[in-house]
């Protein structure tokens, strides 16, 4: 809004140094400094509101008398993620293009899983029902997104020439075409018929892995910030002709704005752990992280690099897998020897080391270095022929 405002001002008087904001990168540092003033400045209010609603972190007993004692943290306040939605929501639309369908459509995506994890927070927390939302109701909202996210960028009329398309990671110049089984109906265009279900499943496959990584104070902020930066430069690349031309990947035209939502996510959750870092004053709750991973999500898939989320979000990765290979083992063993056995003293796997003794911070320092490592090889992937 604020970006017309300036537009509409450098037409009528033409101001010196307001053609600046035509500029993504100069909307994208303003909206990086937006998101944090606004993070800064909201947070604390937002925090003492909660501390005056008693709207609190419950400990679940057996993390309190298990191997890793969390008692120490009950009564900080959760419901922190929505610093998170204000400051990027905030930022995005004071300085994004909302002409672009990659704008609404990242801020609907974001907000539309914000809410279902600010109605999980709520009923836990202010209802006290430690059960929150219910599982099936959490699915269907990470579902219809990606069904909704599927949707738009398979028959939207933008997407119309690469819709079926996407990057292959390590190989330059080269797309993994969706519409393979259309080759059996004489061309047919049924790409929807894999896409539109692989969006849905890394919508929900990476809205879960951050809400499993938010364990430790500071952790999935941290980790998410690191993400989102890696995110920027996949954004620009892809929105910049000549970078995209350079590098072997597919130009999106008008994908550049998603630079500003994602600096806007890397400030945004720069602030919030400016509160969320040991000893956290307050946590993000599912109205963070849920929102958080269908914005990962969303972003990856809109400037075609879905397949390298594997590696640009390993920690999500790897905590996913931990709870996936613990529950899995527990079961397998309990079936077959009555006696159920574990691989990890605790899942996911921050509380595995935890457990172990080492200290949270160490975890969340090396989970975030590992980041920082992981999203450098994600960038340099773009230039191995």
């Amino acid at each position: 809004m604020l970006y017309y405002l300036i537009l509409y001002l450098e037409e009528q008087f033409q101001p010196p140094g307001f053609q600046a904001v035509q500029f993504i990168t100069v909307r994208a540092a303003l909206a990086a400094i937006t998101a944090l003033v606004i993070a800064l400045f909201v947070g604390r209010r937002v925090i003492g509101w909660l501390r005056r609603q008693q709207i609190g972190e419950r400990v679940r007993e057996g993390e309190a008398a298990g191997a890793v004692d969390h008692s120490h943290k009950a009564g900080t306040p959760t419901m922190g993620g929505v610093i998170i939605l204000l400051a990027i929501l905030g930022s995005t639309l004071l300085w994004g293009a909302l002409t672009e369908v990659y704008v609404w459509l990242i801020i609907l995506a974001t907000a539309w899983m914000g809410a279902f994890g600010f109605a999980d927070d709520y009923i836990k927390v202010v209802k006290k029902d430690k059960k929150g939302l219910a599982p099936r109701v959490k699915i269907v909202g990470q579902v219809s997104l990606g069904l909704l996210v599927g949707s738009v960028l398979y028959f939207h009329p933008q997407f119309a020439e690469i819709h079926t398309l996407t990057d292959l990671p390590f190989v330059q110049d080269w797309r993994l075409d969706y519409n393979f089984i259309g080759r059996l109906f004489d061309g047919a265009d049924l790409g929807w018929l894999v896409y539109i279900p692989v969006v849905v499943f890394i919508v929900t496959a990476t809205s879960n892995a951050v809400n499993l990584t938010d364990g430790l104070d500071g952790l999935a902020a941290g980790v998410t910030a690191i993400v989102a930066l890696g995110l920027v430069a996949l954004a620009y690349v892809s929105g910049n002709v000549l970078l995209a031309d350079f590098l072997g990947v597919m130009h999106l035209p008008g994908a550049g704005e998603l630079a500003i939502f994602a600096t806007a996510m890397v400030a945004a959750c720069l602030g919030f752990l400016w509160f969320n870092g040991y000893p956290a004053t307050v946590f993000m709750g599912d109205t963070g992280s849920l929102a958080l991973g269908a914005a990962v999500s969303t972003l990856a898939l809109m400037v075609k690099k879905e397949l390298l989320l594997p590696l640009l979000c390993l920690v999500f990765f790897m905590e996913t897998i931990s709870v996936i290979l613990q529950t899995g083992y527990f079961k397998y063993t309990k079936r077959k020897t009555g006696e159920g056995k574990r691989i990890f003293r605790m899942a996911p796997l921050h509380h595995h080391y935890e457990a172990k003794g080492v200290h949270e911070v160490k975890i969340a320092i090396r989970f975030w270095i590992i980041t920082v490592v992981t999203v450098i090889a994600t960038l340099l992937s773009l230039r191995i022929r």
